[in-house]
């Protein structure tokens, strides 16, 4: 279904017959305790949620339809608690009494029942507070939950899990631009398709959306620009999780194009890829027509050992250069993920592999997340059933906690590791390299140090991952956690006072710094630069650079690519009958 939480009841209008019926509904994409244990919640929160904007659209369609009947009007709230304050006492007033119907769903729900054949401990207690359980995604389905949710007849699940709907021809996902505008930027998301072909055993998407590539039509994400493009909304997240996968990407591309390049739309897009993204026939190409300005790419790591043994078989680090070469040359930017904590990883070849990258690699943006079995995910699954230790504390499974002992680094070095790896790749000098290399791509490299500034001051500032911040942190003293007591106002206030106090003394430290760093680059626009990254991949490459010698697997995987190339030119080169 895609959501965090969603509440239901039904209000009847207390004035005349003739006054229609309401039924409200109020979708909550919930966020989560920090570590002092306050909700994290900011005046402007980077993106909203798709799950939130597919769940509202089929609500909305619902209500257009009035599938309660004619004199039953359906009233939705949309909540995203990463931006907005969940009012519950309001809530409750506003309903006929406080036993309000709850449903969750989402990917923790649906992963962990699409993993396990019993229901796990932290369902179970959902459960048995009575509390309805969804899982699966609920194109075609959410006509029966609201029904019977009018009808007070809730099943304790639904679970669609194995049947996976198709989406051509479905409800598009949908936010009001009042809700858009509680970000930061001009951006909603929506999905053109869902499903990975690959077997990351740390992904949560392929044992809850599946492997097969099921995607909305061209006429559906036309649809989608325009009903938000007439809403003041340009700017765009397609969240396909590898949307190079996604089997109609050219027919897609190809419909945005016409729509940018005939009907004056300039809508501008951010979307996930995978490492062989490049080798599609005119795949760069077209992304970069259809207003493709950034790409995301789960690079993950450098060492084959560690790819292998997370069953990223579509990793191949002879191809990382030339992804990165293809995306830079067209003048798009570069965001990886890379993961801390794989099997083979220590601290010291952790820190080692991130120099690697900054010299050898031409990327923009990384961004750092510890290896987390997310429930769901079949690392999660295999841990679990050895009876592995794990954090019991499900607030922390978001990929910036270490929750289960490592065999070459204690807790300690770990937590320390993931903190420094920030650090190391976002010094000074590197930040200038990165944007000294945007400007010899045509990269706007002020939007860029803006970009910088938020991923390198994140962690180090708000103490949690960029992906997880906003502008300007907001707390409520009675908002934290049910097992933590409420602090004084005494203690309360004054420490907020100062803490915010510190905390934007050390943003404008550090824009200082890199503002400086931005206008050095930019007085020298004129002067051509390069550098080891940016030179062209040769075939001798692979015998002389860090990248593809660091290590013995490292070494390994350049034979292999080597021998499948021979092989390959060799059977081009037989003759045909």
């Amino acid at each position: 279904m895609g959501m965090g939480r969603v509440m239901l009841s039904l209000r009847h209008s207390t004035a005349g017959r003739s006054t229609p019926k309401h039924f409200r509904i109020v979708l909550i994409k919930p966020s989560h305790y920090d570590d002092d244990g306050y909700v994290i919640r900011w005046y402007r929160s980077p993106m909203p949620a798709n799950s939130l904007a597919s769940v509202y659209g089929l609500i909305d369609d619902c209500a257009q339809r009035r599938i309660l009947g004619a004199d039953t009007d359906i009233e939705i709230v949309a909540i995203d608690e990463t931006n907005t304050r969940v009012p519950i006492d309001r809530i409750i007033s506003d309903m006929r009494a406080a036993g309000i119907p709850v449903i969750i769903g989402g990917f923790h729900v649906s992963g962990m029942l699409a993993m396990f054949d019993k229901i796990g401990p932290d369902l179970q207690a959902a459960l048995d507070m009575g509390i309805t359980l969804f899982a699966g995604e609920a194109e075609g389905r959410i006509d029966e939950v609201v029904l019977d949710a009018a009808k007070g007849t809730l099943k304790p699940i639904y679970n669609y899990i194995n049947e996976l709907p198709a989406l051509e021809d479905a409800v598009i996902p949908f936010l009001p631009g009042i809700s858009v505008r509680k970000t930061i930027g001009n951006v909603t998301t929506f999905d053109a398709g869902r499903g990975c072909p690959f077997q990351c055993s740390f992904c949560t998407i392929i044992n809850v959306q599946g492997r097969k590539s099921r995607r909305r039509s061209p006429d559906d994400v036309e649809l989608i620009l325009r009903r938000n493009y007439e809403q003041g909304i340009d700017r765009f997240f397609i969240t396909d999780d590898n949307f190079a996968r996604n089997k109609d990407w050219e027919a897609i591309f190809d419909r945005i194009i016409k729509l940018r390049e005939q009907d004056g739309m300039d809508v501008r897009f951010l979307i996930q890829v995978d490492t062989l993204c490049h080798k599609i026939p005119d795949f760069v190409a077209k992304a970069k027509r259809a207003g493709v300005t950034r790409i995301f790419i789960g690079l993950e790591n450098i060492n084959p050992d560690n790819l292998l043994a997370a069953k990223k078989r579509q990793n191949k680090i002879t191809e990382y250069r030339n992804m990165l070469l293809a995306w830079k040359a067209v003048g798009i930017w570069t965001y990886a993920g890379y993961i801390l904590g794989f099997p083979h990883d220590t601290p010291e070849s952790a820190r080692r592999d991130i120099e690697i990258i900054k010299k050898e690699m031409p990327l923009d943006v990384l961004e750092f997340f510890f290896l987390t079995p997310l429930p769901g995910s079949e690392d999660h699954k295999v841990l679990s059933g050895k009876g592995a230790p794990l954090d019991p504390d499900l607030n922390k499974y978001d990929l910036e906690h270490a929750l289960t002992p490592h065999p070459n680094m204690s807790k300690t070095e770990w937590e320390k590791l993931y903190r420094d790896a920030w650090a190391i790749y976002y010094t000074p000098s590197h930040i200038e390299t990165i944007l000294r290399r945007a400007q010899a791509y045509g990269i706007n490299i002020w939007r860029l140090a803006q970009i910088i500034l938020w991923f390198a001051q994140s962690l180090t500032i708000e103490k949690v991952h960029p992906l997880q911040g906003g502008f300007v942190r907001l707390k409520n003293r009675h908002e934290r956690r049910p097992e933590l007591p409420v602090e004084s106002v005494w203690r309360f206030y004054p420490q907020l006072t100062w803490e915010v106090i510190v905390k934007h003394a050390r943003v404008a430290a550090a824009a200082c710094r890199i503002f400086r760093i931005y206008r050095r680059v930019a007085a020298g626009a004129q002067m051509p630069y390069t550098d080891q990254s940016m030179t062209p991949v040769s075939d001798d490459e692979t015998q002389r650079l860090e990248l593809f010698t660091h290590n013995k697997s490292a070494r390994e995987a350049v034979d292999r690519a080597r021998k499948i190339k021979m092989l390959i030119d060799s059977s081009a080169a037989q003759p045909t009958a």
